[in-house]
């Protein structure tokens, strides 16, 4: 009753269906590497956010990006504000808002400066122009953040002074006086903490650990790969139903080749 299995046609359709289920379980595959890198960062996150701050020199060197086991350690810095040399970050989406990161560089005693993204603020009028963004205090400050890697260096066209698309730490770094300490950090506390102010740039909050919608990506990709043989099952059973219906004459009849 099933010898019309071993046609072309039923054999094209066989591996069609496995192929297509082949590939269905790849992806699912892919989805399981991709939760399971999330759980990875989601572990490192947890446990450098806990950790104690530390002076610069401890995870940070001039002209070297941190190790990655670093990003998300929390830093402790003591400088001044060099506000003559501060960057705005472009489109950086804050609470379902647009506008600017606010980029400072951060003088240390020794002649060296970190790169420091002291918040968020609102685009001026247009979304495109920059704000007046209140000064922050000019004597000594002791800064606390959350140590981040470098992003990618901006590709697109370059935006006018002092924008910048992309925290680019050795590419800004090219255009400063002063070396500067690979990656760049995230304030969370700055003290003494200078004037209150609306218009201030708003702290980034701590990362949100979050498994995604990976696992559930992979599910459906499995059951996809079932649906694909399921349904190569389905068509020859009711195939064969067909054929027995049609009498012992039509299923001893050899299908021909297609």
């Amino acid at each position: 009753m099933y010898r019309f299995l071993i046609s072309r046609r039923w054999l094209g359709l066989l591996a069609g269906a496995v192929l297509a289920a082949a590939v269905c379980v790849a992806l699912g595959d892919w989805q399981l590497h991709r939760l399971s890198y999330r759980h990875e960062r989601n572990h490192l996150i947890r446990t450098n956010l806990s950790t104690a701050p530390v002076p610069p020199q401890g995870l940070m060197r001039v002209g070297q990006e941190p190790a990655a086991a670093s990003e998300w350690r929390r830093v402790r810095v003591t400088g001044h504000w060099d506000t003559a040399h501060q960057l705005v970050v472009r489109l950086r989406p804050f609470e379902g808002n647009v506008g600017f990161y606010v980029l400072t560089p951060l003088v240390t005693d020794s002649a060296a400066a970190v790169l420091v993204n002291r918040g968020w603020v609102p685009a001026g009028a247009g979304g495109t122009s920059v704000p007046r963004i209140p000064a922050p205090p000019t004597s000594d400050v002791t800064v606390t953040g959350r140590l981040r890697s470098s992003e990618d260096p901006a590709t697109g066209a370059k935006p006018p002074a002092p924008q910048v698309t992309r925290i680019d730490v050795p590419g800004i770094a090219k255009a400063l006086p002063y070396p500067v300490y690979g990656g760049f950090l995230e304030l969370t506390r700055q003290t003494p903490p200078g004037r209150r102010s609306s218009a201030a740039p708003q702290p980034l909050p701590p990362p949100e650990p979050s498994e995604g919608p990976h696992l559930a990506y992979a599910v459906q990709w499995f059951l996809f790969a079932c649906m694909a043989l399921g349904g190569y099952v389905v068509l020859a059973r009711r195939e064969a139903a067909d054929r027995r219906l049609a009498g012992p004459s039509a299923a001893a009849t050899p299908v021909p080749a297609r």
